[in-house]
C-alpha cells in the first residue's frame, strides 16, 4: 500500500513527538518550572510569580497598628518599645549582659538585620554567631565556612552578605522550596535539633513543618562558646521529646553544658546562659491549639483579598492587631470578646511575672549581699549558699524563659501559671535560705530589700534617656503606668 505524501509528513511529525516524549515516562508529568533559581534570595525574584504575596511581605516594613495590643507593641504606630523600661527588674536581672543595656521590642521581619545593625554593640558581641536567624544567607554562610563564619566580628559576618543584601530580613527562601513551593526549613540548627528528639528533619508530619518553618527561629537557642569564643548556635533540646521540650529540659541542657555558658550576671558573679524567645517550646507543649492540630500560620497568616486575589498574609503580626478574624474562624465570639479574653490571660500571666520578677531580683540583692557580707566558702556557710543558689537559678531561668516568650502567656496559659508558680516557689525558697543564712551570722537583713532599681535602669551605656528620647520611646514612667498601677518612680524608691 502507497502511503500520500500528507500521510508521510503526518507519521514523521507523530515520530518526532513520540521521541521527544520518550524523555518522559509515561504516567509522569514534566517537572515544574522552578519559581525562583535554586539559592535564589531576593524575594522580589520570587514575587514574580506570586506578586500579591510579596506585596503583603514588602508591609513587613510599615508600623504595626496602634492602641489593639495592650502587650507586646513593638513598632506600633511606629513606636518602637524599652522593654527595661515596662520591666525594671529585667534591667537588675540583666545587668552584665547585652540584654540589661538594649531590649527593645522587636519590628517587623523587614527590620531583622537592620533592628540588630542599630542594636548596642554589646548585643552582637558573639559576631557572626548572631546572623544565624536574620539573614536568609546564614546557612550558606555555615556551609560555606562555619570556622569564618563564627570567628568573625559583627561587621566582618555582615560584609560577608551581598552588599545589596545587607539589610534583608527574612524571606521567602527561609520557608519555601523553590520548585514547590512546599514548606521547608533552611538552618543546619533546625537539622540538628530536630535529629535530637528523635525526628527525621525530612520527614516532619504537616503539623511540625509549618511549626519548624516558625519555629527554626522562634526558639530558645545557645551561642555555644569554647572558652568564650563561640563555636556555634545550638537548641537546648536534648533529652526532650517532640510536645515535651519543657521548660525544665531546657534549663537542665543550660546548667549541665559548659559551651552554654555565656555572660556573668553582675549583681550575684554567676555564670549564667540565657533563654531566648522560647515560642515554639511554649506553644508544643500541651497548648489547646497545639492539640487540635495547629500552627502558628493558623493564627498570624489571615487570607486576605489582593487584586481580588485571595492569598494568605506574609505581614505577620499579632491576631490582636488584625482584628482577630483569624480567631473567628473557628470561635463565635465577636473580635471584642475575643480580644477581652486574651488580655485577660495576659493580664493575668503580666501580673505574675511582675510579681516573680521582682521575688527574684530580691534574691538577686540578697546574693549580693552575702557575697560582700560572708565568707561563703566557709563551713557552715557554704552548704546553705549553695542551696540558695541552686534555687535561684531555677526562678531566674523561668522568668527569663516567661518574659521572653512573645505571646505573654496566651500561647499556652497553663503551662505558663505553672512555669511562673514553680519560678515563685524557688525564688521563696531561694529567700528563705539567704535570709537564715545572713541572720545566723549577724547580718542585718531588711523586711524589704532595697533593689536601687535607677542604678540599673539608668546606668546603660549609649542607651541612657537620650537613646529612648533619640527614638521617641515613651518615657519609662510612662510606660509603667500603661501596664501595672504602681508607678515606676515608687518601684524605683
Amino acid at each position: 500500500m502507497r502511503l500520500s505524501a500528507r500521510t508521510h509528513i503526518l507519521l514523521a511529525v507523530l515520530l518526532s513527538v513520540s521521541l521527544l516524549g520518550g524523555c518522559v515516562p509515561v504516567g509522569e508529568k514534566a517537572p515544574p518550572e522552578p519559581v525562583a533559581p535554586e539559592g535564589e534570595h531576593d524575594p522580589a525574584v520570587w514575587g514574580e510569580r506570586y506578586p500579591e504575596v510579596y506585596q503583603t511581605w514588602l508591609a513587613t516594613a510599615e508600623p504595626r497598628p496602634a492602641g489593639k495590643s495592650k502587650y507586646k507593641r513593638g513598632f506600633d504606630g511606629g513606636e518602637m518599645f524599652d522593654k527595661l523600661s515596662e520591666y525594671p527588674f529585667m534591667a537588675l536581672l540583666f545587668k552584665g549582659w547585652g540584654f540589661g543595656i538594649d531590649y527593645l521590642e522587636p519590628r517587623g521581619h523587614h527590620y531583622m538585620l537592620i533592628d540588630q545593625s542599630e542594636a548596642d554593640p554589646s548585643r552582637v558581641k558573639s559576631g557572626g554567631a548572631c546572623l544565624t536567624c536574620k539573614t536568609p544567607y546564614a546557612e550558606d554562610l555555615n556551609a560555606e565556612d562555619k570556622t569564618a563564619l563564627f570567628g568573625a566580628t559583627y561587621d566582618e559576618a555582615v560584609a560577608m552578605i551581598p552588599a545589596e543584601h545587607r539589610e534583608l530580613g527574612a524571606t521567602c527562601i527561609d520557608c519555601h522550596d523553590n520548585v514547590t513551593m512546599e514548606l521547608k526549613t533552611r538552618r543546619w540548627t533546625v537539622d540538628a535539633a530536630l535529629t535530637e528528639i528523635g525526628l527525621d528533619p525530612g520527614h516532619l508530619s504537616t503539623q511540625q513543618e509549618r511549626l519548624m518553618v516558625c519555629g527554626q527561629c522562634h526558639c530558645t537557642y545557645s551561642v555555644m562558646k569554647d572558652d568564650g569564643t563561640p563555636v556555634d548556635v545550638d537548641f537546648p533540646w536534648e533529652g526532650s521529646e517532640w510536645g515535651a521540650i519543657t521548660v525544665e529540659h531546657v534549663i537542665d541542657r543550660l546548667e549541665n553544658d559548659p559551651l552554654r555558658i555565656e555572660w556573668t550576671q553582675q549583681v550575684t558573679g554567676l555564670d549564667l546562659a540565657y533563654i531566648r524567645h522560647p515560642d515554639l517550646e511554649f506553644f508544643t507543649a500541651g497548648s489547646p491549639h497545639m492539640e487540635v492540630g495547629m500552627a502558628c500560620n493558623d493564627c498570624h497568616m489571615p487570607d486576605i483579598r489582593i487584586n481580588n486575589v485571595p492569598v494568605p498574609d506574609h505581614n505577620l503580626m499579632s491576631p490582636l492587631k488584625t482584628d482577630m478574624v483569624t480567631c473567628q474562624r473557628c470561635h463565635y465570639d465577636t473580635a471584642e470578646e475575643l480580644s477581652a479574653k486574651v488580655i485577660a490571660i495576659q493580664d493575668a500571666n503580666a501580673s505574675m511575672l511582675i510579681n516573680t520578677g521582682y521575688r527574684t531580683a530580691t534574691v538577686a540583692k540578697l546574693i549580693e549581699l552575702a557575697n560582700s557580707s560572708l565568707d561563703v566558702e566557709a563551713d557552715g556557710v557554704r552548704s546553705a549558699y549553695e542551696e540558695a543558689l541552686v534555687h535561684y537559678r531555677q526562678a531566674f531561668y523561668r522568668v527569663v524563659f516567661m518574659g521572653a516568650e512573645n505571646s505573654l502567656g496566651f500561647h499556652n496559659p497553663a503551662e505558663g501559671r505553672r512555669i511562673l508558680t514553680d519560678a515563685q516557689a524557688e525564688a521563696q525558697q531561694a529567700e528563705t535560705l539567704l535570709r537564715d543564712l545572713l541572720g545566723a551570722n549577724g547580718v542585718d537583713v531588711p523586711a524589704e530589700v532595697p533593689l536601687e532599681l535607677r542604678a540599673y535602669t539608668d546606668d546603660r551605656g549609649v542607651h541612657e534617656l537620650d537613646f529612648i528620647e533619640a527614638h521617641h520611646l515613651p518615657d519609662p514612667e510612662g510606660i509603667a503606668q500603661q501596664t501595672w498601677p504602681q508607678s515606676l518612680a515608687a518601684l524605683l524608691e
